[in-house]
This record gives C-alpha cells, sequence and structure tokens, in this order.
C-alpha cells in the first residue's frame, strides 16, 4: 500500500500532504540554522565521504560503500566507515564491529560491510561519536559514512547521492505522503549523483551504477556456485524494493519457482524461513537477509552477493578530490 501512495498510483497521498508540508518546512529550517551556525557541526580531522539518498530507502547505498572502501584501499587509502545502525540496538554507543557483532546490535548493513571489507566500521547516532572511536584506535586517511545526508550534525567534504533509476522520487511529495527526505533541489548542491540502473530521466552530471550478481553461495557450507546452475529456487528478499533482486535474477535467467517478500531489515526465525522451500526447492536471498541467518542456515539456503560497477571517470574524479583536501588540511 505504501508503495503504491509514495509512487503516485494511489492517491491517498493527498490525505497526507499536510503533514509533508511541516516535515518540508521543518528539513529547510533545520538546514539553515546550520549553515547559519546556529546548530553547529562537528569537523572531522579526515575527510568524510556521505553516501546518502534524498528519498526513503532501497535506492544501493549499501554496495556504493563497499565499492568505495575496495577503489579507495586499492589507491593505497586507510579506510573507516561509521552509520547510525538502523535496525539494530545497542546499550551504549559507539559500537566498534567486529567478526561477533551480531546484526541484532548494530543492524544487518553495517555486519555485511564489515563481513564483506573487513575494515575498520563504527556504529552510533550520533556519527561524530563514531568517527572519535575509530580514530581513538585507527589510523586511518578517510572515513565514509553509510548514510546521513541529512545529518548534518557532522560536516562532510564530499556527498555522493544514490537514486533509483526505476523508481526516481516517487510521487516527489515529503515524508509522510511521500518518499522525499529532502528537496530535489538538494541535487544541485552534492558532489556526485548516482543512478541506480537505468532512468527515463536525465539528471545533470549523474554516472550511472550497476549492479553486478556474484556466484551464489550456500549459507551453511560457503560452497559458491554460479547463479544459473541454481534450480528450484524460491527467491525472498527483505530490502527496500525486493522487486530489484527478484528483476535481476530473471535477466539472469534463474528457474525461480516463487518470490517472498518482506520489510526491509526484517528480522527472520528459522521456522518461518524452513516453512517457505518444498523438500526439493532451493532458498535464494539476498545478502543483506544472509548475515541475520547464518546461526540457523540449512543446507539449501543460498545467498547472492552483488557488486556494484561504477565508470572509471567516477572513481577517477573521487580520487583527485580527495588528494585535493587533504593536501588543503
Amino acid at each position: 500500500m505504501i508503495a503504491k501512495i509514495w509512487s503516485g498510483e494511489n492517491k491517498l497521498y493527498w490525505l497526507l500532504v499536510p503533514l509533508s508540508l511541516v516535515y518540508g518546512l521543518v528539513v529547510f529550517v533545520r538546514r539553515i540554522l546550520y549553515q547559519c551556525g546556529i546548530f553547529k557541526s562537528w569537523r572531522s580531522p579526515i575527510p568524510v565521504i556521505v553516501v546518502g539518498n534524498l528519498s526513503v530507502g532501497g535506492n544501493g547505498k549499501t554496495p556504493v560503500v563497499i565499492y568505495l572502501v575496495e577503489q579507495l584501499k586499492a589507491n593505497g587509502y586507510k579506510v573507516g566507515v561509521v552509520a547510525r545502525g538502523y535496525g539494530g540496538k545497542s546499550d551504549h554507543y559507539p559500537v566498534i564491529v567486529t567478526k561477533q557483532t551480531p546484526p541484532a546490535i548494530v543492524g544487518d548493513e553495517p555486519v555485511l560491510i564489515y563481513e564483506r571489507t573487513h575494515i575498520p566500521f563504527a556504529v552510533a547516532p550520533k556519527r561524530s561519536e563514531a568517527i572519535k572511536a575509530l580514530l581513538n584506535e585507527f589510523k586511518l586517511d578517510v572515513i565514509i559514512t553509510d548514510d546521513g545526508l541529512q545529518h548534518y550534525a557532522l560536516d562532510r567534504d564530499i556527498e555522493i547521492v544514490v537514486i533509483d533509476g526505476n523508481r526516481g522520487f516517487g510521487n516527489g511529495w515529503f515524508l509522510p505522503a511521500g518518499p522525499m527526505r529532502e528537496s530535489t533541489s538538494r541535487l544541485k548542491q552534492v558532489d556526485y549523483t548516482l543512478i541506480n540502473g537505468n532512468s527515463q530521466k536525465h539528471y545533470i552530471d549523474a554516472y550511472t551504477m550497476q549492479f553486478i550478481p556474484d556466484d551464489a553461495i550456500n549459507l551453511l557450507t560457503q560452497e559458491r556456485k554460479p547463479i544459473s546452475q541454481l534450480h528450484h529456487v524460491c527467491a525472498m528478499a527483505g530490502i527496500g524494493d525486493p522487486s530489484r533482486f527478484f528483476t535481476m535474477l530473471e535477466k539472469q535467467h534463474v528457474d525461480v519457482v516463487n518470490t517472498i517478500s518482506f520489510m526491509d531489515h526484517q528480522q527472520y526465525t528459522e521456522q518461518q524461513l524452513s516453512a517457505l522451500t518444498k523438500p526439493n526447492e532451493l532458498l535464494l536471498m539476498t545478502e543483506k537477509d544472509a548475515v541475520k541467518c547464518f546461526s540457523f542456515a540449512k543446507d539449501n539456503w543460498w545467498y547472492l552477493p552483488i557488486n556494484a560497477a561504477l565508470p572509471d571517470k567516477f572513481m577517477a574524479q573521487l580520487l583527485t578530490q580527495i588528494s585535493k583536501i587533504r593536501k588543503t588540511d
């Protein structure tokens, strides 16, 4: 229902427009107060790159963060990542993510990113506290913050916005009538705009990003197998836009017999997922779902890692910008 409302397909969003106008006003005033210095922003001693979006969820930020970490490491940078830890709950912050940190404490995305990159990662609602915790323990050159475009309490050097090419900005209204956190005019102020997939709309100076599926991995045995070799697949996804995952499988000609969507950041149980498949079927999930299921995985459960692919020109430009910022500092 909410997807249809935010897309504009369901006209019930007009009932929520008054609340959206209030939300938009609050967002505008808050940003002005930070720009004027009435609200203070904390400045990191090393460059900070924010990867965020203007609309709610499912745009592809996490693969972009992984891509940036891998590219920066390959170019000799010591990289740390911070996040709010949405979907997790800890009795203290900041939390330094380790191999033993469960998603219930820091959220599924921090665990996913850490497992893929093994770089210093800290979680805290106040990103400045997360950065300070990392700098106390590690010698770093660059910080990437996963989400946080609207977290103006943290000063930043580079802003990257990720846009879903299929959904765009929906009906264009602020929350709760639409999916927008900020106005599209904000795109004029960011450093880079990345379009996830093909878009019918033209965005000035934007880079197109594609997701490339890797081999499927068995949750229990860690066996790797091309997804084309998986048969009788029940596909599940608890992400911002499950249809994107299912469409990817269709394009890869995976033998999918059923698709099941869950809420973003859904918590799972063994009984819940075991009931999804018949004896001769495989359960294929996203990597984001898998990090919450390893402790009770079955031998017919698989997950599919994906990698972001971006033009070489994007990374070359970003590296040049980082180098200039570090020389200035």
